[in-house]
């Protein structure tokens, strides 16, 4: 889990490679389900509409075991898919400073929440951090919540595929 941008489909399906399981993104098979991007979901049926699906194909997906599941941003305010990865998984929280997500979502147009803003004339490096820091805010307690934290940066992406395996064994030896 993490912000838009922290990394998550990137590490995700490494570490799923590293560790020999399977590999979800979580955007992509809702895209794949409705075909459609996840910004035409948006504009055609709505956040709320996408957020019921998302967890319905969320609840699908985690009936595999063995899997790593790189949730969307916002995914994490569902308190249901909350609860369900406590209950059978491990969470993982991607952090990213403010100024680097700026960095990484000022030309994003496939980006729902602030499409508006990369598409306009007129919007400053301010509005994109205050949209960013909004929802941010939101988030950022349960994102500080997994069981694993780490910074996604600026480490090599080699690097911190090695410190989550190592964190991801030292938690599977603690609970069996």
């Amino acid at each position: 889990m993490g912000f838009m941008t922290s990394g998550k489909s990137t590490l995700g399906k490494i570490l799923a490679n590293v560790l020999g399981w399977d590999f979800a993104d979580l955007d992509k098979v809702i895209e794949q389900s409705e075909n459609m991007k996840i910004t035409q979901i948006f504009e055609k049926k709505g956040e709320k509409y996408f957020r019921e699906l998302e967890e319905k194909i969320f609840f699908e997906i985690c009936e595999k075991e063995f899997i790593v599941i790189s949730l969307g941003g916002g995914t994490v305010e569902n308190a249901n898919i909350i609860k369900k990865i406590s209950e059978i998984g491990l969470s993982i929280y991607l952090s990213v400073s403010l100024e680097n997500l700026y960095q990484r979502l000022k030309r994003k147009i496939d980006r729902p929440l602030i499409r508006d803003l990369v598409l306009s004339d007129v919007a400053t490096k301010e509005d994109f951090m205050t949209r960013i820091n909004k929802l941010f805010s939101k988030r950022e307690p349960i994102y500080k919540s997994a069981e694993i934290q780490i910074s996604s940066d600026t480490q090599q992406i080699g690097k911190t595929i090695d410190i989550i395996v190592k964190k991801i064994k030292r938690r599977i030896d603690e609970k069996y």
